[in-house]
């Protein structure tokens, strides 16, 4: 178990007990989120994340979706612009106004559309 308990935000164990059970009686995911008061969204998607081929069809087991969210929430997560050059090589040079293509030669990004001053008040019924 975690440590820390969580907030109402994430599902508990005790929930995804509850889906595990639930989905196994062959409940559907609107009826499971209408007794947990959560969103289908919340409950499809858990089901979706965390199934595991067993016995060739597919099961949702809650210890194991407990135990990846574990993992998943872990502190203090790496930034992905430290873990991943290339990514942040990209992104430098976007901020920086530069494009460059695979073979490294300077792109001309697209030309900023001028500004005709639309979207401004319209001053002819000030007279």
């Amino acid at each position: 178990m975690m440590a820390k308990p969580i907030g109402g935000r994430y599902l508990s164990f005790a929930e995804r007990e509850e889906i595990g059970l639930l989905h196994a009686q062959a409940v559907g995911v609107r009826e499971i989120a209408r007794r947990l008061g959560r969103s289908p969204s919340t409950i499809s998607r858990e089901l979706r994340r965390n199934a595991a081929t067993r016995c060739g069809k597919l099961a949702y087991r809650a210890s194991v979706a407990q135990w990846k969210s574990e993992i998943v929430a872990k502190r203090p997560k790496p930034a992905k612009l430290v873990t991943n050059p290339r990514l942040r090589d990209y992104v430098q040079q976007h901020l920086a106004g530069t494009i460059h293509d695979a073979r490294g030669r300077v792109v001309d990004g697209p030309r900023q559309a001028p500004f005709i001053g639309r979207n401004k008040p319209h001053r002819g019924d000030r007279r």
